[in-house]
């Protein structure tokens, strides 16, 4: 039952390839029997011959990427196994200095107290942006309030 120029043709009409042409099995003799074009657009009228959906990329991993379904509810291992530490750690000291940049920028703490903070966020003295900013506040470093 080779129906190869019937399926070559079809596919041609339909304008996809020829592995997205389906042929209803039960009617095979009679696409067996069409041998023209016009025989063969009939039965793609008729529903004997038609196209089979296209089959999409996923996007999972792509929506993963963003940040998409990374909740505290998908994640199974703890945060040191998700993350190394060399990693955690250059998220936040780059959090840090950011921050520290910003207020030295905006004249909010001086270059001497920028300084002082910078080194203590080296030695790992602020566990994040909110402990800085405590600190700062404990301390009245800051020359005027900020946010």
């Amino acid at each position: 039952m080779d129906m190869s120029v019937q399926r070559r043709m079809a596919a041609e009409i339909l304008g996809v390839g020829v592995n997205r042409v389906w042929i209803d099995p039960s009617k095979s003799e009679e696409v067996m029997s069409a041998l023209t074009r016009e025989d063969i657009k009939g039965l793609i009228d008729r529903g004997i011959i038609s196209k089979r959906p296209e089959k999409g990329t996923s996007r999972v991993r792509a929506r993963a990427r963003r940040g998409k379904r990374r909740g505290s509810g998908s994640r199974k291992g703890t945060l040191k196994a998700r993350l190394s530490s060399k990693d955690l750690w250059s998220v936040k000291i780059r959090a840090l200095r950011r921050l520290l940049k910003y207020l030295r920028d905006r004249k909010i703490i001086t270059r001497r107290v920028y300084r002082e903070l910078y080194l203590k966020a080296k030695g790992g003295s602020f566990d994040s942006v909110a402990s800085l900013k405590r600190y700062i506040e404990v301390n009245n470093l800051a020359r005027r309030r900020f946010k």
